[in-house]
């Protein structure tokens, strides 16, 4: 008879082709810290405000020639984790998002462009986990050396990630938490 038991799921980038770190700020949202109401969710009655945090990042390579962003929840009660929001094709000449870019395209450095999350939304929707422990969110930057991440804007971010991997130059990550 199979037991049944919890297990914590580890870094969702830990069994990723190693690739250089960058920097990564925000005024907003730090690792290990708990996220602020208005970066929490508030699309599924949570009550939060669902602005996407202030993103600045800088010092990644030169063969950089755009960017994908993404917060990643791996901690979702599902096999496959939670994504909360995806953005691609930022030109390299961007280093930044305001809070707030995730609203929509319109929201967005010229050229880039959200794919839908796991909720079929093309924007931010902050976090709104179930009782129980904190979860963590995995704010990525990924450098890649190619204009564009050239996937359909009907892809998951999971498809994006994927497709690009062998042109992810580094990566920047900041992880912040939250618990109700």
């Amino acid at each position: 008879m199979a037991s049944s038991t919890t297990t914590v799921k580890g870094d969702p980038y830990a069994d990723l082709p190693r690739v250089p770190d960058f920097p990564l700020e925000s005024s907003v949202v730090a690792d290990g810290e708990t996220m602020t109401m208005a970066q929490r969710g508030g699309t599924f009655g949570g009550d939060g405000q669902d602005t996407s945090p202030d993103l600045t990042w800088s010092e990644f390579p030169n063969e950089t020639q755009s960017f994908i962003v993404t917060m990643y929840d791996p901690d979702a009660p599902t096999p496959s984790g939670f994504w909360h929001w995806a953005v691609t094709n930022i030109p390299a000449s961007v280093t930044s998002v305001s809070a707030g870019a995730g609203e929509g395209d319109q929201t967005l450095p010229e050229g880039s462009t959200h794919l839908p999350n796991d909720a079929g939304l093309r924007r931010y929707i902050g976090p709104e986990p179930p009782p129980g422990d904190p979860h963590r969110y995995f704010i990525v930057v990924s450098a890649l050396d190619i204009p564009a991440a050239g996937v359909p804007a009907t892809a998951t971010p999971a498809l994006a990630l994927f497709q690009t991997r062998a042109n992810i130059v580094a990566r920047a990550m900041l992880v912040p938490v939250y618990g109700a």
